[in-house]
């Protein structure tokens, strides 16, 4: 199967690239290369290369700048996933679009699922909801996956922000009354291979980790691994405490709750993300 990837760069599409065997041909695609906002150069690649899926990884996922730069939040987030369903639904071609938790506003104390009422409350969870609703009228057939609180060895993530800022301080300040599922990446890329492996019909899925934690509660996991997987470091003695989202203001707002249901993507025999596992093995790969 010959696959468009958009965002490879990105810390999914850093995945995808890893985990996708060798009989699939990847067309890798960056903001360099590909600019998803560009109608034309889309068009141009699908002809040029005549993918059988396109894999939507690239984002606009700042989530405080967002609220500075809509249009460009939208430009990518908004008109760049409807460019691609367009073309896709033009040429017959699947594609499977990545979208977030924060397109719901967090007041559920429950797990979300597909159905729920969305209620976006930062610029960035309008945006992906925008790209899904245009995502989906224009390419019915396509795929939707909502994931949350992604992180790899790649990119930017909260883990990475944690081990690098315990390098210069001896406490750390961490938000804990919002809830969540850390999700791997790399289980991310690996559900969407399972997908296209088996011809799964369209729609949205909720996809996400197997635990709920608070960010306070994933922090310590990161540290704790990180001290067994090296007690000398200087990561091991950090002192993390717990405060609340208002003691720590950002410029946008986050869901309290966020948690997803995974009945819907586990009903087609997809399990959710071990991310404790998972987290063991990132950390010994992140050099800071």
């Amino acid at each position: 199967m010959k696959v468009l990837l958009t965002g490879s760069n990105g810390q999914l599409g850093q995945c995808i690239k890893t985990i996708f065997p060798s009989n699939y041909e990847l067309i890798e695609t960056d903001k360099q290369q590909l600019d998803i906002t560009d109608s034309f150069a889309i068009e141009k690649i699908i002809n040029k290369y005549k993918p059988d899926a396109i894999i939507n990884s690239a984002a606009y996922t700042a989530v405080d700048k967002a609220e500075e730069e809509q249009d460009l939040a939208n430009k990518i987030n908004v008109l760049g996933s409807q460019n691609l369903a367009v073309i896709a639904n033009k040429y017959n071609i699947k594609l499977i679009h990545v979208s977030t938790d924060y397109v719901f506003d967090g007041k559920k104390n429950i797990p979300y699922n597909e159905g729920d009422i969305t209620n976006p409350i930062n610029v960035y969870g309008k945006t992906k909801r925008d790209g899904e609703i245009l995502v989906l009228d224009n390419n019915p057939s396509s795929i939707i996956i909502r994931t949350s609180w992604v992180f790899s060895e790649y990119g930017h993530n909260f883990v990475k922000t944690m081990l690098r800022l315990s390098k210069t301080r001896t406490e750390l300040s961490v938000i804990d009354d919002q809830k969540g599922n850390p999700t791997y990446a790399g289980d991310i890329a690996l559900t969407i291979f399972n997908m296209l492996e088996n011809n799964c019909p369209g729609g949205i899925y909720h996809y996400c980790g197997d635990e709920t934690v608070s960010w306070y509660e994933f922090a310590k996991r990161i540290f704790d691994i990180k001290k067994r997987s090296n007690p000398s470091t200087k990561h091991a003695n950090i002192k993390i405490i717990p405060i609340l989202t208002k003691d720590y203001p950002t410029r946008a707002l986050r869901p309290m709750y966020s948690v997803l249901s995974m009945e819907k993507i586990k009903s087609l025999g997809i399990k959710s993300s071990n991310w404790n596992e998972a987290l063991m093995h990132v950390i010994p790969k992140i050099n800071l």
